[in-house]
């Protein structure tokens, strides 16, 4: 989800890249959950590596988590799922604790980082204003986001950005509504609620991306 504000006022004045060293590391947040357990809106949007993860492993389609822990919301232009956290998140126990840690999205992986997209490529920066975890220690960018394999994952990410900019100005320039949204459905269906296969995510969603662009000229005409 794109946001407002400039870069200075929200981080440290720093970008950083995967094998910098960052002070985001929380030790393991030591029983805080405030960051989960506030209502942060829309703003822990999904990606279609994050809603391939949470399904292999919960175990449950994507549909079924829809309305209880994702919502689905007009973002940017484009229908797009979020977590709900309308009364925090819907994946914390009682204690307070993650119970997707291990597939959890990746805006909760980055999280104090944020990434910063310019020129259809992108960096991180350190959010200064939303971790209430004080003295935290340095750890490397990578290893705080913990995805394996990291280069595909940052290709993934660039292009997925890249794809939604660009659905976002067709979307802008079309004139027939009900085109936009059969579009918008289209989109959804594609890369969210049509299943992946459990394994390689990457070449599935590259081919859905092929699919994506090739029809989009048919379907916003």
């Amino acid at each position: 989800m794109l946001r407002e504000g400039t870069l200075e006022e929200i981080s440290d004045g720093r970008l950083y890249e995967l094998n910098d060293m960052v002070r985001a590391d929380c030790a393991g947040c030591q029983g805080c959950s405030k960051c989960c357990r506030s209502d942060m809106g829309t703003s822990i949007t999904l990606d279609p590596y994050d809603v391939w993860l949470l399904t292999r492993g919960t175990g449950r389609s994507f549909e079924s988590m829809v309305e209880k822990e994702i919502r689905l919301s007009v973002l940017d232009g484009l229908i797009l799922p979020h977590m709900n956290m309308e009364h925090g998140c819907g994946f914390l126990d009682q204690d307070g604790r993650c119970t997707i840690h291990p597939y959890r999205p990746s805006i909760c992986r980055l999280f104090p980082l944020g990434r910063y997209y310019k020129n259809g490529d992108f960096k991180y920066f350190l959010q200064v204003n939303e971790c209430t975890k004080q003295n935290r220690s340095k750890v490397k960018v990578q290893k705080w986001i913990d995805i394996e394999p990291i280069e595909e994952h940052t290709a993934f990410v660039r292009k997925w950005h890249n794809y939604l900019g660009l659905a976002r100005r067709k979307v802008e320039e079309a004139q027939d509504p009900q085109q936009i949204r059969n579009f918008m459905l289209f989109l959804l269906e594609l890369f969210y609620v049509t299943e992946y296969e459990p394994e390689d995510f990457f070449p599935q969603f590259h081919r859905r991306l092929k699919t994506a662009v090739r029809e989009m000229k048919h379907i916003l005409r």
